[in-house]
């Protein structure tokens, strides 16, 4: 007869917790972002004047204030995914073992993953801490940026027209494959771990 668990926490999951590798809150990147920024902010403060500069300011700032919410809300919901998702199944159809059929199945996620930006990179991210491949995840950020749906349904296809859609979207269905591909092989090359949490 199996026995109870004596923590009632892991009446939820049998799987071990999430480890994340430790990554610093200021980083090259945010140090590059700050410098564009300071450099732009002081070259419109002495080209336009200060009106116009605290114009854009107050102007970025609200805009800072109205995404944030989505951002936050984007962040949970690749939190709860990460969570949630099995990481068995994940591992077997898109992990570092998964092969061709793994980058197909990325690929068809891409495509039916609706959302912008703020939704789909968190998830790109949850995918990869569950133990999705470097060159699944790739294939399906690419294909989300190249096929996704809802980009061909709202814009393509009412200012372009079905022919147009249909020969865009031919040629650029291998894209992602490829690029799955190419991560996969350069992570190999550059000993990056594929599957492992980032």
């Amino acid at each position: 007869m199996r026995s109870r668990p004596s923590n009632p926490g892991s009446l939820l999951s049998f799987e071990p917790p999430l480890t994340r590798r430790k990554r610093p809150s200021f980083d090259w990147s945010t140090i590059f972002i700050a410098v564009v920024m300071t450099s732009a902010a002081v070259i419109v403060y002495l080209r336009d004047g200060q009106e116009r500069f605290l114009e854009i300011l107050f102007h970025d700032f609200w805009m800072v204030v109205d995404i944030m919410p989505k951002v936050l809300a984007a962040c949970l919901i690749a939190a709860f995914v990460a969570v949630l998702m099995p990481r068995d199944a994940v591992v077997r159809w898109v992990g570092a073992e998964s092969g061709f059929l793994g980058l197909v199945i990325a690929t068809i996620a891409g495509i039916i993953v609706p959302g912008g930006p703020i939704t789909v990179f968190p998830i790109a991210a949850a995918f990869l801490a569950v133990g999705a491949d470097v060159g699944a995840t790739i294939a399906f950020v690419t294909s989300w940026t190249l096929l996704g749906y809802s980009r061909i349904l709202i814009w393509e296809m009412p200012f372009f027209g079905y022919d147009f859609v249909f020969w865009r979207f031919l040629p650029a269905l291998a894209l992602p494959i490829v690029a799955g591909l190419l991560a996969r092989a350069l992570a190999g090359w550059f000993g990056i771990g594929r599957g492992a949490p980032p």
